[in-house]
């Protein structure tokens, strides 16, 4: 920062808000931190009494807050990403479409204990629509050394994408729901169309729906037949749980799939079980997610459909956060729930 005369400000950097004052008249801001000085400001500037001015000198070890930021957007930001112009000093990171929100949590740690960089995100994992701001970064003073955004470039050299949103695809799926009272017409299925509409909202399509009663080879059966023709993903409704007439859990197994899990940290949503038949993802849905608005079904289906492999230990991470609250008006993805 250096003072310097007002007619020699020209293309220089204010450091400070600047008030003007018309007697009788108004008070307030005439230029903002940041501005640079125009030829034609030098007359309103001597007018308001300003023979010298602070600015800041700029050389090549150091960086405008605005271009800063720019630099550190354009380093975190990935596929499906797009910016904002800087405004006071921030550049924002907006959903180009509606996807699954990725954010590499280690990497933003790390650039943001380079001193003076700030990168907030909102939680990664989430479903976001298009238009929405997932972060915003900017740097603490008008001016940074340039070794800093230097610093935060070679982080995201090593660790891109930061910040993406990956599109949703859109999978055929086929539905088994067991159980002998549904199976023999004695109640409703109840499970189907909750399943469905979830299904519909991303833009998915049920190949067919099949009902077997409580039988490891019904079972097996129907998730075999659905792949045949042409499931990319089964889900199985009903029997989950530990009684002794729930077999669904023993059917998925006998498929001879590779089973990652039985059980997740995930409240509602803890008899879920998850098994992969080549590449073809099984889902075993506790009864929870029939009468609860979200579940974990809410936590996994996304990113399933987003191209993700899910592995236990992507269950496992969710258990922070995998207590949901119960609020009397659900608020989720705008909550704790799954993050």
């Amino acid at each position: 920062m250096k003072s310097v005369a007002v007619e020699q400000a020209e293309g220089m950097i204010l450091c400070h808000d600047m008030t003007e004052i018309i007697p009788g008249s108004s008070k307030g801001r005439a230029f903002k931190k940041g501005y640079v000085i125009r030829k034609e400001d030098i007359p309103r500037l001597l007018t308001m009494g300003k023979e010298h001015i602070y600015v800041w000198e700029i050389n090549d070890n150091t960086l405008h807050e605005n271009d800063a930021a720019i630099r550190i957007a354009q380093g975190v930001t990935g596929a499906g990403i797009v910016l904002t112009e800087p405004h006071e000093g921030k550049v924002d990171l907006k959903a180009q479409h509606r996807g699954l929100l990725k954010i590499r949590t280690d990497a933003i740690e790390a650039i943001n204990d380079i001193e003076e960089v700030v990168l907030a995100t909102v939680h990664t994992n989430q479903v976001v629509p298009a238009g929405k701001v997932v972060a915003g970064c900017r740097v603490v003073p008008l001016v940074i050394n340039a070794d800093k955004i230097r610093q935060v470039e070679r982080i995201c050299h090593l660790n891109l994408p930061i910040v993406e949103v990956k599109r949703l695809r859109s999978m055929r799926i086929g539905i088994v729901t067991t159980g002998s009272e549904v199976y023999y017409g004695r109640i409703q299925d109840g499970f189907g169309p909750v399943i469905k509409n979830k299904i519909d909202e991303f833009g998915c399509t049920v190949v067919r729906q099949i009902f077997v009663a409580d039988s490891v080879s019904m079972i097996v059966e129907a998730i075999h037949t659905l792949i045949r023709e042409g499931a990319e993903m089964i889900i199985t409704t009903g029997g989950m749980s530990v009684d002794p007439d729930d077999v669904t859990p023993a059917g998925i197994r006998a498929t001879g799939g590779h089973i990652v899990l039985y059980g997740a940290p995930v409240l509602p949503g803890s008899m879920f079980m998850l098994a992969y038949i080549d590449s073809v993802p099984v889902l075993g849905l506790p009864g929870c997610v029939m009468y609860h608005k979200t579940t974990i079904f809410d936590l996994v289906f996304p990113r399933i459909l987003a191209g993700e492999d899910i592995t236990r230990k992507d269950i496992v991470r969710l258990a922070h956060g995998g207590l949901c609250a119960n609020c009397k008006t659900c608020r989720y993805p705008e909550c704790s729930f799954g993050k």
